[in-house]
């Protein structure tokens, strides 16, 4: 077995799927403010979110010129919100309102990218740590008093990589009691995230809880693997499809099915995931759909079949092609249960969605195709998960 967390739930806001706490700042005394001063200086509290969803940034750089915001989703900053600096020399900038959801950012001081050091929320990416702020009002993914289930990180041994590997695992309210089986869904994360981004930035326990509590999702095991086999990046033109699929396939499926209480039939498994991911699904689901009920796309398709995107144009055998048997398989699509697709309108994958939605419908696929406002963002990615869900193993 893998290491794991302790997997008891606790109450919401100390439970362990609070991989994404709410921010400390929003807990502290409303005087708790830089102009307090301690023995090793003025005191700083970031990030401070007020009660109409304005978030303050803060931290103390006394001997730096510049300091600026970053943010992967925040609205409205773009390359970044210039910071201004008092005369104890603490940095601080005012955004919002924001909508609620949860954000990652970090500071550019002088030239050097920096997580907050008074924020112990964070977000593992691909190739970085992001701090994390959570600005509450959101009914479906905020910390809310119901039954919790629990997240943990497990280290598995991935024979096809020869190396170990991390995913993390939710299990559903009442799981660690011992009794009874859990249909599974695999969730997978996209290009500049990890294993733990899903869970983290991607508030995916905690939606999963209140959905679960408001009976409009049946319990589950969720599985969050990591995506990446190796070093990544959109200029290299390289997309690791194939060896991720031989880990999902020979490793991580058989992991789960060995040591989490699932039921390891098609009816049972589900599997869905955001760019990068999204594109992980079709290459593991539409080869093997005598194994997949269900699976949904967010935000994705098949790269190159457009010509153009991640990975550019196809070399060879185009992905229709190599997968036209399964296709085009009748008795196949008799047992697939849903194919759902998302994209925002203004994603720079919204074309290449079009493309693979309209090639599997050309193959008698019953697509459904929400085209939702926005872009290529986190604040999307969640409203996704949140709709999908709902409609599994019903």
């Amino acid at each position: 077995m893998g290491t794991r967390k302790a997997v008891i739930p606790i109450v919401a806001v100390t439970m362990l799927t609070a991989l994404v706490p709410t921010s400390i700042a929003a807990e502290r005394p409303a005087a708790e403010t830089p102009r307090f001063r301690g023995p090793m200086g003025p005191r700083v509290v970031s990030p401070e979110v007020a009660a109409d969803r304005r978030v303050t940034f803060r931290i103390l750089a006394p001997k730096a010129e510049a300091a600026t915001l970053s943010g992967s989703d925040i609205p409205g900053i773009g390359r970044g919100a210039e910071m201004t600096k008092s005369a104890e020399g603490v940095w601080e900038v005012t955004l919002g309102p924001i909508e609620a959801g949860a954000y990652r950012y970090n500071f550019n001081v002088d030239g050097v990218s920096v997580i907050d050091p008074r924020n112990p929320s964070t977000s593992e990416a691909n190739a970085n740590t992001w701090s994390l702020v959570y600005v509450p009002g959101s009914d479906f993914m905020d910390t809310k008093d119901v039954p919790h289930g629990a997240v943990a990180e497990v280290t598995y041994y991935s024979k096809s990589l020869q190396r170990f590997r991390r995913m993390h695992v939710y299990t559903p309210p009442r799981y660690e009691l011992g009794e009874g089986k859990y249909p599974v869904f695999y969730l997978l994360h996209g290009a500049f995230d990890c294993d733990d981004s899903w869970s983290s930035v991607g508030r995916a326990g905690f939606i999963l809880d209140n959905l679960i509590a408001a009976q409009k999702a049946k319990p589950m095991v969720m599985v969050m693997p990591a995506g990446h086999t190796g070093p990544f990046s959109f200029g290299g033109g390289r997309l690791p499809m194939d060896e991720f699929v031989q880990d999902f396939n020979n490793d991580i499926m058989p992991y789960v099915e060995k040591n989490y209480r699932v039921y390891a039939d098609r009816p049972h498994r589900a599997i869905a995931g955001l760019s990068m991911g999204g594109a992980h699904t079709l290459s593991i689901a539409i080869p093997q759909l005598d194994k997949f009920a269900y699976f949904g796309v967010f935000s994705s398709g098949i790269f190159g079949i457009t010509g153009g995107g991640p990975g550019g144009a196809p070399q060879g055998p185009s992905w229709e092609e190599q997968n036209k048997a399964n296709l085009d398989n009748a008795d196949l699509k008799k047992g697939l249960k849903l194919v759902w697709f998302a994209t925002g309108t203004e994603d720079f994958l919204i074309q290449t969605s079009r493309a693979t939605v309209d090639m599997l419908k050309k193959h008698g696929f019953d697509v459904v195709f929400n085209e939702t406002p926005g872009a290529h963002t986190w604040i999307n990615w969640r409203n996704y998960l949140n709709e999908f869900a709902p409609q599994l193993f019903n």
